[in-house]
């Protein structure tokens, strides 16, 4: 039976994908209060320390007296515990290969093997993955209190420092507020499949006042995050090693027998792996033409939670909310769908903003072009305002009021 059949007899339900009104995509334990087996102390306790060590310029010297985690160690931990060895090693990951002036061609085994085997229970790729650097990398300072910019903390850094904080703590009140949206979701599917008019206008309008809350988050990035500082000291240490030429053919992961000894290639960390803007184009109805841009972020798809990624795919097979507001024609409707694709718009208009501030105008080369590549390893500008552009060309055209 279908996805689109289920949703009639079983409604969607966000908890059946780790996903919560009030936290959304984010970690529905606290990360800070996640205590790890003492084998993994050492592992821990380098991992934190890395903006007190990262400075000294041998940091590879310093990791490589790590002990190795043995699998059997690793599979025995619960699933916060499993996630939050993954922050811990896939911080300590990329400060080996990013940490020193030449990138290296081998990863150790110290890392290598444990780092492997969290990945390959996460159902995610052996690197510093978005679910890592964001979603399972927060704490509050009032326990009791929301998860909001003032009561929130990022748990590991790399360098630390407000501006690596504020990017990520950012990304972190978008996740947390995105919870509402998602939570519009299951009745929203089932008003459009009922062919409710009144339900869909009451779930599309409460999606856009949570859009507004959203979008507000993101417009303070530049509060606290300086755009100098993010390309220097912060977006160094979250590229990947796929399509960059500081690591060539990719990375050899020692010890890792299924990879035979060949280097690997991944995706690096991009806010891009976040589920929200997929979650919304896919309930939406929303989709783009085929393209670079296009092919990157299908490829990215993979790099998500194996959770999250189900629920965009079962989204996008039950969703006809696009359809039935067109056919049902009726203005009121159409209007709050309108409002809530150009809060996407919105959104993906202050994206492209950023990656041309943060990015683009930080990146000369030597004849002072400036370089459009991102941490994921392809080119961006070019097509980031083509897909903003071709968000606002899937509005719906209102036949009663232009016919």
């Amino acid at each position: 039976m279908s996805e689109k059949l289920q949703t009639r007899t079983h409604p969607l339900r966000l908890d059946d994908y780790d996903i919560s009104p009030n936290r959304g995509f984010l970690s529905a334990f606290e990360p800070t209060s996640i205590v790890l087996p003492v084998e993994l102390e050492p592992i821990r306790t380098a991992a934190l320390d890395l903006p007190r060590t990262l400075p000294s310029g041998r940091i590879r010297e310093l990791l490589a007296r790590l002990p190795e985690i043995s699998a059997a160690v690793i599979e025995a931990l619960d699933e916060p515990q499993r996630r939050m060895a993954m922050v811990h090693y896939s911080f300590l990951v990329q400060s080996w290969v990013w940490g020193e002036d030449e990138a290296p061609r081998h990863l150790p085994a110290n890392l290598a093997r444990p780092i492997w085997t969290l990945a390959e229970l996460l159902g995610q790729q052996p690197l510093l993955p978005y679910s890592s650097y964001v979603l399972d990398n927060w704490g509050r300072i009032d326990q009791a209190g929301p998860l909001t910019l003032d009561n929130i903390t990022m748990h590991q850094g790399f360098l630390g420092g407000q501006d690596e904080a504020w990017f990520v703590l950012v990304h972190v009140a978008i996740e947390a507020s995105a919870g509402g949206l998602l939570a519009e979701f299951p009745g929203l599917l089932a008003a459009a499949e009922a062919r409710d008019t009144a339900r869909m206008h009451d779930h599309l309008v409460r999606m856009i006042d949570v859009w507004k809350v959203i979008n507000a988050h993101f417009d303070r990035m530049p509060e606290r995050c300086d755009p100098y500082i993010y390309f220097h000291r912060v977006r160094p240490w979250i590229h990947g090693w796929k399509d960059n030429p500081a690591l060539g053919p990719g990375l050899v992961y020692e010890g890792v027998e299924v990879t035979e000894g060949a280097p690997q290639s991944f995706r690096g960390q991009t806010g891009s792996q976040s589920s929200i803007v997929p979650a919304v184009d896919a309930v939406l109805g929303l989709g783009h033409a085929d393209d670079p841009l296009r092919r990157y972020l299908d490829e990215l798809h993979a790099y998500r939670p194996p959770a999250h990624r189900r629920f965009i795919e079962a989204v996008r097979e039950a969703s006809t909310v696009r359809q039935v507001t067109e056919s049902l024609g009726n203005t009121t409707l159409i209007t709050a769908y309108n409002e809530c694709v150009e809060q996407l718009a919105r959104f993906r208009t202050r994206h492209l903003e950023y990656a041309a501030t943060y990015i683009n105008q930080q990146s000369r080369d030597r004849q002072g072009n400036a370089v459009d590549i991102g941490t994921g390893g392809t080119p961006f500008m070019r097509y980031l305002k083509k897909h903003r552009n071709e968000t606002r060309e899937q509005l719906l055209r209102d036949k009663l009021a232009v016919g």
